[in-house]
């Protein structure tokens, strides 16, 4: 599937990250509104997704299809896809500050989070730092930390300890299909796949294993939906219903037969379940 983005490198925080945005009604890549830095009054908050880990914005066509609405960010992490190398390792909670100075950079006040897997990770530590410009948060098939999570299938989990096995293209896209469509039935793309340089896959698992969210998950204070898939082989569904019942007021929506990236295997019913908490009208304070 052809990427309908349109793509620049920002300089944020120190750090230089390729950013990719969807424009509403997904017209061709670079049309539209998609640098403006403020919607037409009314319009949704832009939604921006945090990728799993090692994955490139490309990957993420699926969802920009299935949610056309409103408008939709998305960053490479520093040495994945087209973002440059981190000079130094970097934490969680740095991360979420790069995103903040990012919106700042687009003059963004308040969006809608979709964090995906190591994505969830940055997307929990940005909705306990900047409150504020959070609408509302959803977690997919994520955990609270490396420390902390109900682990998945050994296996799989020994493959992401090995950088080789990820930075290489010939290897990548096989190592990718064994990962994350783990227990899946339905077939996702994996074509528009990048391999992550060495330096930016260690430093994406060594961020996860240092951080944890449990100290602060009852303090998040925004509408959040968790989502999981039943058959996820790499984080077990445990961790989203932990999730779930350590975030006060969070919905949980499962799925079934979709992987660990069943928000790509199940592209369409993901964005209308998506659209759906994120189009409701927030409840009574």
């Amino acid at each position: 599937m052809a990427s309908t983005a349109s793509y620049s490198l920002i300089g944020v925080a120190g750090r230089r990250l390729r950013v990719g945005q969807w424009d509403i009604g997904r017209g061709p890549a670079g049309s539209g509104r998609a640098a403006s830095g403020h919607g037409r009054p009314g319009e949704p908050h832009p939604l921006v997704v945090l990728n799993g880990i090692g994955m490139n914005i490309e990957l993420l066509e699926p969802i920009a299809q299935a949610v056309t609405d409103r408008r939709i960010i998305a960053l490479d992490m520093p040495g994945i896809g087209g973002s440059p190398d981190p000079v130094f390792p970097y934490t969680i909670p740095c991360m979420a500050l790069a995103l903040a100075a990012l919106l700042d950079r687009l003059r963004i006040e308040r969006i809608d989070l979709l964090g995906i897997s190591w994505g969830g990770a940055v997307a929990q530590q940005f909705a306990f730092q900047h409150r504020a410009r959070l609408g509302k948060l959803v977690l997919a098939a994520t955990a609270s930390g490396g420390a902390t999570m109900v682990p998945g299938n050994v296996a799989l989990l020994g493959k992401m300890a090995d950088p080789r096995e990820y930075t290489v293209e010939k290897t990548l896209r096989r190592n990718l299909a064994m990962l994350y469509n783990g227990g899946g039935s339905g077939r996702v793309s994996l074509n528009a796949a990048r391999a992550p340089s060495p330096t930016g896959w260690a430093c994406q698992l060594a961020a996860f294993a240092a951080w944890s969210s449990v100290p602060f998950l009852p303090l998040i204070g925004v509408p959040t939906m968790v989502m999981a898939d039943e058959e996820d082989q790499l984080i077990p569904p445990v961790n989203s219903h932990f999730l779930h019942n350590a975030i006060p007021g969070s919905r949980l929506e499962m799925f079934s037969g979709g992987g660990h990236l069943f928000m790509l295997s199940k592209a369409e019913e993901f964005g209308e379940r998506l659209t759906g908490f994120l189009d409701e009208p927030p409840g009574p304070t």
